[in-house]
Order: structure tokens, then C-alpha cells, then sequence
């Protein structure tokens, strides 16, 4: 028998108990990918590559408060800005009491397209949506979980304001990290609001990435001490104040991370040291025939790393297969923007793996190394 064989035979001794380990081993690290790919959905949120360019600049009291028009022509004339753009997340329902899994969007049609520089449609559509006072351009995604098609009608009523809005689709988008979202013209709901005069807030693309800092304090001393104060950050930031709102979620998903990787270690650990103590005499017999200690040690270690990496490709490996093959940011119910186990997680979940393997049978492996022969065998008499 070789000594591969032979390993293979000591791990397949009590088949329950091998198929119990692995399966324990297997749902826990599957159980840790998907908990790291949901604090990486809400920690990291996905950006562009142009989104060092992008600040959002909203009012100082509070995200909901509104901001007047007339600032446009201020923040346009600051050293930094070029492109500046209205923004009002409408909030639009089909009908009451209805959530909708995608984000609507009054911005200006002509400027939009040189803020999301990485945004893709086709010339002609987006040229009717300028043109079209109540056109709508709709991300890809949207337009195939609608059934939608060019011409069709979007009617949303807003449950952030008094209005609503009988929308014309006149063309797709595609390419953003986001291709969900409805975008309208700014003008066609200021005029559902009676000629409102205000906005949301501002986003603005900036001329070069260093200018973020000194454009972002321009921005707020522009308007400080005024009725209508302003926050001004980059995109990063401002996606991470948003997650700010969910509290300690990085706190409680990394300690229940925690608690999964303990609770491994102590059932691998257990596992190995009632498998080492069953077979005290073998390995008595073992040493008295010839085989040194480093050589028993290694017996061991392949066997529990052996299992550990089984429950690793098992279990980390069906996490990886899962986020590729279902489209679980859909079935989230529009959550998340994407639900992607990275390179890195899976890494994560293997390094962690590794180190369980070989931790969890140090100390079965110290206690027969330091056995004499003699002690091994009266130990199963």
C-alpha cells in the first residue's frame, strides 16, 4: 500500500464521520463567502471608473431637503467643475403601496451623458430623448424585466412628491454599474411640479481627480451661512454615507464571520482528535517498526488538511458556482447591484481552510509524537 493509500484508508475509516466533517466544513465556509459577499455589497458598493471624477454635492441639513436651481450657475463658475447637473430621485411607484426594484432619475438629457462618461446607448435613441419633452431612457436591465419595448409608456406616480409623470420609452442604456435605472428630463418634472425652481441635489464631474478636495470646499464656502447650506463629497463618499444609515452591519456580519470560523475550528479539531485516539496502537505500531516522528506528524497533517480542502472546494466552490450561475442581485429583490463571489473571498475561504486544516491537528499530533511506543499500545488494550 502506498502511503497516499494509506492515508486515504485512515480518513475513510468511520465513513459517517468523514462524510460529517466535510459537510461541516463544507456549509460553514459556504456559509462564510456568501456573509463576506454581502458586507462586500454593502461596504464597497461597486463604482465606475470614472468615479473619482463624480462629486455629489446635496443639502447640508438633511439628504431629503431640496435645493434651489439658481445655484447652478454659481457651482458652474467654480475653478474644477465641468459638468454640473440636476438630480431628483423621483420615487416613482406603478401603483400604491408598491416598491420599485429600480431607481427613476430627473436629470438634464443633454448633460448626463458627459457625466456618465461610461455609459453606453445608441446615438439616435438618446438624441430623441433630448428632443422628447417626456421621453425616458431605461437601463437594459429594467427594460427586460419589464417587457418593455421602444414607445411603450411608463406612468409613476411619485411618493416623494406631489406629482406624477406619463413617461415615453424612446431608448436603452447600458455599461454603468448600475443598468437599472429610469432617466427623465428634469424640465418635464419641474413642470409637473408647477415650475418648482428647485432640485435635489447637484452632481458634477470634475476636470481632474486632484481637484476633488479643493472644488469639494469651494462648493460648501460658496453657499456657507446661506438659507440653502451645501454638502459636497465625492462619489465614494457619498455612497458610503448611505452606508452609515445601516449602523453596525460590518460589526455584527464580521462577528457572526467570527463565530462561523470558531465554531469550524473547534469541530475540526474535535474530529481529528477522536480519529487520532482511535488508532493510538497504529501508530505505536508505527513508530516501533521504523517510521520517525516528523513522518507520523505528517500522517496527520495530510489527513486533516486533506479534509479541510475538501470542505473547502465543496463549500466555498458551490458559493462561487451559485453568485455565477443564479442571479441572485434579482433575487434579492434589487438590493444589491451585483452579488459576486471575488477572486479574493474565495482566496479568503481557502487561506482560512488552510489554516484550520493544519491548526486543528497540532495538538492530536503533539500528544502521539511525544508517545512512546509502549504508552500507544497499552492505550487501546
Amino acid at each position: 500500500m502506498t502511503l497516499t493509500g494509506f492515508i486515504f484508508k485512515n480518513a475513510l475509516r468511520n465513513k459517517r464521520r468523514f462524510l460529517l466533517s466535510v459537510l461541516s466544513a463544507a456549509i460553514s465556509l459556504f456559509l462564510l463567502v456568501m456573509l463576506m459577499v454581502i458586507l462586500r455589497e454593502l461596504t464597497s458598493p461597486p463604482t465606475s471608473g470614472d468615479a473619482s471624477l463624480r462629486v455629489a454635492a446635496r443639502s447640508k441639513i438633511s439628504l431629503a431637503a431640496s435645493l434651489p436651481q439658481r445655484q447652478r450657475a454659481a457651482i458652474e463658475r467654480i475653478p474644477g467643475v465641468e459638468v454640473c447637473t440636476p438630480f431628483i430621485w423621483f420615487g416613482g411607484k406603478f401603483k400604491e403601496d408598491e416598491q420599485l426594484p429600480f431607481g427613476q432619475l430627473a436629470v438634464e438629457p443633454e448633460t448626463l451623458r458627459f457625466l456618465l462618461t461610461e455609459m453606453e446607448f445608441d446615438e439616435t435613441e438618446y438624441a430623441a430623448w433630448v428632443k422628447e419633452r417626456t421621453g425616458c431612457l431605461v437601463g437594459r436591465d429594467t427594460m427586460k424585466k419589464l417587457g418593455k419595448k421602444i414607445g411603450d409608456k411608463l406612468i409613476l406616480t411619485s411618493g416623494l412628491y406631489p406629482c406624477k409623470v406619463e413617461l415615453k420609452i424612446v431608448g436603452t442604456y447600458w455599461g454603468t454599474v448600475d443598468d437599472r435605472n429610469v432617466f427623465f428630463s428634469h424640465a418635464y418634472f419641474d413642470e409637473a411640479m408647477n415650475q418648482w425652481g428647485r432640485t435635489g441635489m447637484w452632481w458634477i464631474k470634475l476636470t481632474s481627480a486632484d481637484m476633488a478636495v479643493p472644488t469639494c470646499a469651494a462648493i460648501e464656502a460658496e453657499f456657507a451661512n446661506s438659507s440653502d447650506e451645501v454638502r459636497a463629497e465625492t462619489e465614494r463618499a457619498f455612497q458610503m454615507s448611505f452606508v452609515a444609515m445601516w449602523g453596525n452591519i460590518k460589526f455584527l456580519i464580521g462577528g457572526i464571520c467570527t463565530l462561523v470560523v470558531i465554531t469550524l475550528m473547534l469541530v475540526t479539531g474535535s474530529t481529528m482528535s477522536m480519529a487520532i485516539r482511535e488508532r493510538f496502537r497504529e501508530l505505536a505500531i508505527l513508530k516501533a517498526i521504523g517510521f520517525k516522528r516528523r513522518d507520523i506528524f505528517a500522517f496527520i497533517l495530510a489527513e486533516s488538511f486533506g479534509l479541510a480542502m475538501l470542505g473547502a472546494i465543496i463549500g466555498a466552490g458551490g458559493a462561487w458556482l451559485l453568485t455565477v450561475n443564479l442571479p441572485l442581485d434579482k433575487i434579492a429583490g434589487g438590493i444589491f447591484v451585483s452579488f459576486e463571489a471575488t477572486p479574493q473571498i474565495i482566496g479568503t475561504a481557502f487561506l482560512i481552510a488552510c489554516v484550520l486544516g493544519i491548526s486543528s491537528c497540532i495538538f492530536p499530533a503533539a500528544a502521539v509524537t511525544r508517545m512512546s511506543v509502549v504508552q500507544g499500545l497499552k492505550t487501546l488494550d
